[in-house]
């Protein structure tokens, strides 16, 4: 069952009718900003090809860095954007992508627990490497530009660096790794934190729930793997006894989240993204059947190395700084997901096989993870 913990979400009235005081601590800058062009890191993956949709929507001039390994260049086609393809690990072709930007989202990653584990030297280099190849081209962008506080910098995080603290996941928690990944996301909230006290740096750092939505179909992550479960083989593989629990978010609500962090006057500071409900996974698989009017059945699985057994978020912090709520509950999500792989299904062709390759030649695997 879903079940919310120590949250007490505000009535609608009370979400639509912010106080004074609420709203001026997320005073926007970007229609006062001197540019509105942004960088995207892996806005060619799962939560980029989304949020690059909204930055269009709010009149945002969008780069994008990708380096194809995971994202996907179709997921852009047709939009108004620069893209690059490169590589966070290459110090040069960030320089260059960050030149005269006012705002960098970074969402390029190694993403997840099991690719962490697979390999933990490359998960220290793209995520704390290439994260620090980020940060000090935004410092040599805002000497270069004398720009007090610019370019802004939201960095993409998750719970993995509180690992065995017990839930709820807070921001005064101390971090307690559990795998490589978790350690690599922490390094990364450390020298975003370092970064904006040592050289005034306007960094802010998000750890999102368990992201969900459209543009998912190359994730690892358990609704997509669900979806993609029932397309293959009719039935659900839960790993373990489906007892373990998460926060599950849709992909818009993060997207609103990170521009009220990136428009905001709010720095230095660590936000949980997510919803305040724990969801097991034995519910959301039922969910999934549900959304997706499939009679599949549920089988089990062997439980996932280094798998944190529950896991959701208090997030009564960025109600009250960012005035941020979550709009779209499960059903609601899984319901819209569907019809995105079901139209993804319907509009397939041939030519998918040749966009499902990397740039090296080689076939793309499933991510494990949230971007």
């Amino acid at each position: 069952m879903n079940r919310v913990r120590n949250q007490k979400p505000p009535s609608t009235k009370e979400g639509r009718n912010r106080t004074l005081s609420q709203a001026k601590k997320v005073r926007r800058t970007a229609d006062s900003s001197p540019t509105k062009r942004i960088l995207i890191t892996g806005g060619a993956g799962f939560i980029g090809a989304s949020l690059v949709r909204l930055a269009l929507d709010r009149g945002y001039q969008v780069t994008v860095l990708d380096n194809l390994v995971a994202g996907r260049r179709e997921h852009l086609d047709g939009l108004p954007v620069e893209f690059i393809q490169g590589d966070i690990l290459d110090p040069g072709t960030v320089t260059r992508a960050i030149a005269g930007k006012g705002g960098v989202v970074h969402l390029a990653a190694q993403t997840g627990v099991p690719g962490s584990l697979r390999d933990p030297r490359a998960d220290c280099e793209t995520n704390v490497i290439g994260t620090l190849n980020v940060l000090d081209a935004c410092r040599a962008e805002k000497s270069r530009a004398n720009a007090s506080g610019h370019p802004r910098f939201v960095f993409a995080s998750s719970n993995a660096p509180l690992g065995r603290q017990p839930p709820p996941a807070t921001e005064d928690k101390a971090p307690l790794p559990i795998s490589p990944y978790g350690a690599s996301k922490l390094a990364g909230e450390a020298y975003c934190l370092a970064y904006h006290g040592s050289w005034g740096l306007a960094t802010i750092v998000l750890r999102f729930g368990n992201v969900y939505g459209p543009f998912s179909e190359d994730k690892g992550s358990v609704v997509a793997k669900f979806f993609k479960d029932i397309a293959s083989s009719g039935q659900i593989v839960v790993d373990g006894d489906g007892q373990q629990t998460r926060d599950f978010i849709y992909v818009g609500d993060l997207c609103r989240a990170i521009f009220l962090a990136l428009e905001s006057d709010i720095c230095g500071e660590v936000f949980q993204v997510a919803t305040g409900t724990e969801t097991t996974i034995a519910r959301l698989a039922e969910l999934v059947k549900l959304s997706s009017s499939a009679d599949a059945a549920v089988t089990h699985g062997p439980a996932r190395q280094a798998d944190i057994r529950q896991n959701y978020s208090a997030i009564d912090k960025i109600r009250r700084m960012l005035a941020w709520e979550p709009e779209i509950d499960l059903s609601r999500g899984l319901a819209l997901t569907m019809n995105w792989f079901s139209e993804r299904a319907a509009s397939d062709s041939p030519r998918r096989s040749d966009s499902r390759k990397t740039a090296h030649g080689g076939r793309r695997g499933p991510r494990s993870g949230y971007f």
